[in-house]
């Protein structure tokens, strides 16, 4: 595990958008009623927000990035990087951060780049804007998080069909030599490729003669090799495994403790992963926990931010607050940050 700080960085607002379209899991006629009821109650994923055909990420990130600079009132020429985390870019090439550097507008000295995560994303994303910004040479930046992962599930797959659901996200950051130490806990271990993968459509297997050729795995769950595909019992092994001492060894290793935190912000896995992870680290306040898996369901790199805005908004814009983030699922790939936040800016959710 990497442990590692950042100093001098201000978080100044974040923003979400998600598609005005609702998916009910009770609805989902692939599986019976009595399915439908127990995944939600195992997961629970009660709905979801997809995006409809022509709506991309780079769309989900754009407007809240617009909102949010005009409510910061920030100057587009003084906004110097620009990092985009996703793992369902618009296109292969060019990456989505360039796209969105031209889109809202800002300078062409501006820093614009991708980053391909997904559920550990936002706290990567942090970690690397905040080192960008931390000496002093760039002064703000936006984190821009998102995925449309909807579009890579099959209906005909029950065990990743209901679970996800799509959004997008911008977060500002500003260079601040009074604010706190950011301190985070990185970790990787790509043998856990194959747990969370999309065998078809990279540049290793390329589209094939058999890439959209149904393939039943198991009964009710059907797909092709250009679909996501999870082994369940390995990612649930897998969080069990690595995300708790995670999470233990930051708050070790920065003399914090779970105590004085006010919130903890994990990526939006399933309820059952979730709640599992909160027990092993002895969290008996779970009004603390923060969840906003029933309405929106697993939204990947953008769980954590989407989370904070929906479920914690009111505290977070009137009071400082420390904050325990960590995302973790496909790579493997996992991470933890404690933050402290003063008062900022944190839109009402945008529905596109």
């Amino acid at each position: 595990m990497s442990f590692v700080t950042v100093n001098n960085i201000s978080l100044k607002g974040i923003a979400a958008a998600v598609p005005s379209v609702k998916y009910s899991n009770l609805d989902y006629s692939h599986v019976t009623v009595e399915e439908r009821e127990l995944f939600i109650k195992t997961t629970g994923i009660k709905e979801r927000r997809v995006a409809p055909q022509g709506m991309s990420t780079s769309d989900m990130c754009y407007e809240p990035a617009k909102q949010l600079i005009e409510k910061l009132n920030w100057n587009k020429e003084d906004i110097d990087v620009v990092i985009m985390v996703t793992q369902s870019p618009d296109y292969f090439i060019p990456g989505s951060a360039v796209i969105l550097q031209d889109r809202l507008g800002l300078k062409k000295s501006c820093l614009a780049f991708d980053i391909n995560l997904g559920c550990s994303g936002y706290v990567y994303g942090l970690f690397v804007l905040g080192n960008l910004i931390s000496s002093g040479q760039l002064k703000k930046g936006l984190l821009l998080v998102g995925d449309k992962s909807t579009v890579s599930t099959a209906f005909t797959d029950k065990s990743a069909y209901p679970l996800f659901g799509d959004a997008g996200s911008a977060t500002a950051l500003e260079f601040d030599e009074n604010a706190k130490t950011m301190y985070f806990n990185l970790a990787s271990d790509g043998s856990g490729k194959d747990a969370i993968n999309i065998e078809h459509g990279g540049s290793r297997n390329g589209i094939q003669k058999d890439t959209f050729d149904l393939i039943e795995i198991e009964p009710g769950i059907a797909r092709e090799k250009r679909h996501l595909k999870l082994n369940g019992i390995e990612i649930f092994n897998f969080a069990l495994r690595e995300v708790s001492p995670n999470v233990n060894e930051l708050y070790a290793k920065s003399n914090q403790s779970m105590a004085d935190t006010d919130y903890f912000v994990f990526h939006q896995a399933n309820k059952l992963i979730n709640e599992s992870v909160r027990k092993k680290l002895k969290i008996a306040d779970v009004s603390k926990v923060l969840y906003s898996l029933e309405k929106y369901g697993n939204t990947s790199s953008a769980s954590i931010p989407l989370t904070m805005i929906t479920e914690a908004s009111d505290n977070l814009i009137t009071k400082s607050n420390n904050l325990c983030l960590c995302g973790f699922g496909v790579g493997y790939s996992w991470g933890s940050a404690l933050i402290h936040t003063k008062p900022f800016i944190c839109l009402p959710l945008i529905e596109l």
